[in-house]
């Protein structure tokens, strides 16, 4: 079968390579699961393997199928599976235990090891194929209401993380209940953000570079929100406008936003860091203030990457009340498709070059 792969570490290398079909057995017990895939996302990690960034392929390969945003349809369980059947629409998680506490007790998004195991992104083939098989722990049932945003689903989990953790935290304060929140970024990370701060009640405010009317700014007040632009209003004057600030989920990939936001973060405020920036930008930061502001406000900052299938899980269930709440709102984060694996060179381009999309997505098949 065809899959749309890259070789690690070789800028540039992406092409459309032949992969043998998934077998069944593979996953031993009889908990086999094979998925037709439907729809793999695009993302910045996508992009960054592309030019040779990081990522590694799997023993016995010289290639890395990549793709993790996935969404797909079951069409073969074997006999121990229960819960899932021919039919029914998924998604899988993206990272695979490996030998850490944490991986073992089904927190493998927090594992201490070295190495790690991500499907399309270390170690394990990704998504942009015809067809994978696993074990039903790292599929998650998706209702066929969701079908047309599933896809989503993957980015919508690690927000779902980082919020989730946010709150857990602050269950040191016994009664803390966040107002105010402000979402640093107007990709599809932070707009999944500001939908799910606004599912839990909380006034939002979206920070993004290109002052309104945009896509962006429209999406955002259609949830309820306010979009501001940071050409217009600096982060620290939104805070006093707005703020002060419970919660910041920072998703712009760009280190000095992150520092900016620990300094107007609010007293017993958590700070959520989303966005992976490599590189070795150094900054000179008012160290002492921002110190002080942590220890004498209670402030929590903490980071957020990949997900558990708890977290898938939390996803679907915000997008069913997304759905009845903001009819429509995730599918026009869906800007761009393409259509089928051998237009992989229109789906890069799309990845690779600014044309104001949200989110891009290859359609492997029609459902």
């Amino acid at each position: 079968m065809k899959a749309v792969a890259v070789i690690p570490r070789q800028p540039n290398s992406m092409h459309l390579a032949d992969l043998p079909e998934p077998d069944l057995n593979a996953v031993p017990n009889g908990r086999g699961v094979r998925v037709a895939v439907l729809r793999v996302g695009g993302c910045g990690t996508d992009k960054e393997i592309n030019a040779g960034d990081y990522g590694a392929p799997p023993p016995g390969f010289d290639f890395l199928v990549i793709g993790h945003e996935n969404f797909g349809r079951v069409v073969e369980v074997g006999p121990a599976v229960r819960g899932l059947a021919p039919g029914d629409y998924v998604v899988a998680t993206v990272r695979r235990p490996g030998h850490s506490l944490y991986d073992q007790i089904g927190t493998y998004d927090m594992t201490t090891d070295d190495t790690y195991y991500e499907r399309g992104i270390n170690l394990l083939h990704g998504y942009l194929t015809e067809q994978y098989v696993d074990d039903p722990e790292y599929i998650v049932k998706v209702p066929p209401s969701l079908k047309e945003v599933g896809v989503l689903l993957e980015p919508c989990s690690v927000v779902e993380k980082g919020i989730t953790e946010a709150y857990e935290i602050q269950r040191r304060l016994h009664i803390w209940r966040p107002q105010r929140a402000a979402v640093l970024g107007a990709g599809p990370v932070g707009l999944l953000a500001a939908l799910v701060l606004r599912l839990r009640g909380l006034e939002v405010v979206v920070m993004a570079r290109t002052p309104p009317p945009t896509r962006q700014s429209e999406i955002v007040a259609a949830l309820g929100a306010t979009y501001l632009s940071s050409k217009e209003t600096s982060l620290t004057a939104a805070a006093q406008t707005h703020g002060p600030f419970d919660i910041i989920f920072e998703a712009t990939g760009a280190a000095s936003v992150a520092f900016e936001a620990m300094d107007v973060l609010g007293k017993d405020g958590v700070l959520v860091l989303s966005s992976v920036t490599g590189g070795d930008e150094k900054l000179e930061v008012p160290a002492a203030h921002i110190n002080m502001g942590f220890v004498l406000g209670n402030k929590v900052m903490v980071g957020t990457v990949n997900a558990n299938r708890e977290y898938f899980e939390a996803g679907v269930r915000d997008f069913a009340l997304a759905e009845a709440l903001y009819p429509g709102w995730l599918a026009r984060l869906l800007t761009y498709r393409v259509q089928g694996l051998a237009a992989w060179p229109d789906f890069l381009q799309h990845l690779t070059n600014d044309h104001d999309e949200i989110k891009v997505y290859l359609e492997v098949a029609p459902d």
